[in-house]
């Protein structure tokens, strides 16, 4: 199976609609985070974030913020973004558009109990699938958040030393990057999270969140 830690230029040309990166001539990464927010590891990610001054934006399953509610409280209250990753983590390729916007517009309602500040929420795709026809309703509410850089933190076959690398070296300034707070991700995560803050930090750069951006 290949494994594209940087997203190819071709994809990111397919729609004007997804957001893959972000334009900027600052030294700047924007941090995101899937599948949480859970108990003990996102509280992990929050500390270590603290650690570096970094801000992240939390694509969150609305299961999670349901049975989580002092996780996501957390997180808004660190002060960074929440985005919304469907409420059962469901594929875009093998579900229903109803269904799917349905459970979408589910998730959101929980995170607009604990996020008031947001003006135009933000929606990622799990796995990235995301079908035309969805795209065309999502637009007119949401920014759709994609990704430049996928970090591998859930993937067995590479080891964190190879993922750190890896996505080390394909990060560039304005890059999405993706890491997941989820239990399959744990061990990598933790080892990654560190070590890639310490690297850009010491180069320089900033970690931003993408809620106050002029995305849409």
């Amino acid at each position: 199976m290949l494994h594209f830690y940087k997203t190819p230029g071709i994809l990111k040309k397919l729609s004007k609609d997804l957001i893959w990166d972000i334009s900027t001539d600052k030294k700047e990464i924007f941090l995101t985070f899937d599948d949480g927010p859970i108990p003990i590891l996102t509280e992990y990610v929050l500390e270590t974030l603290a650690d570096f001054g970094a801000k992240a934006t939390f694509f969150c399953v609305g299961d999670n913020v349901l049975k989580y509610p002092d996780v996501i409280k957390k997180i808004i209250e660190k002060g960074h973004a929440v985005g919304n990753h469907t409420f059962n983590h469901l594929k875009g390729w093998s579900t229903k558009n109803d269904h799917l916007f349905i459970n979408i517009e589910k998730c959101q309602s929980y995170i607009n109990r604990y996020d008031t500040t947001t003006k135009r929420p933000l929606f990622r795709p799990p796995y990235g699938q995301i079908t035309w026809s969805l795209l065309k309703v999502l637009k007119n509410k949401y920014d759709i958040i994609m990704w430049d850089v996928l970090v591998y933190d859930f993937e067995e076959s590479h080891s964190p030393q190879i993922s750190l690398s890896k996505s080390i070296h394909k990060t560039v300034s304005g890059s999405i990057v993706v890491f997941h707070d989820n239990y399959k991700a744990e061990k990598k995560l933790r080892y990654i999270l560190p070590r890639f803050l310490q690297h850009f930090d010491d180069l320089g750069f900033t970690f931003k969140k993408l809620d106050l951006l002029q995305l849409s």
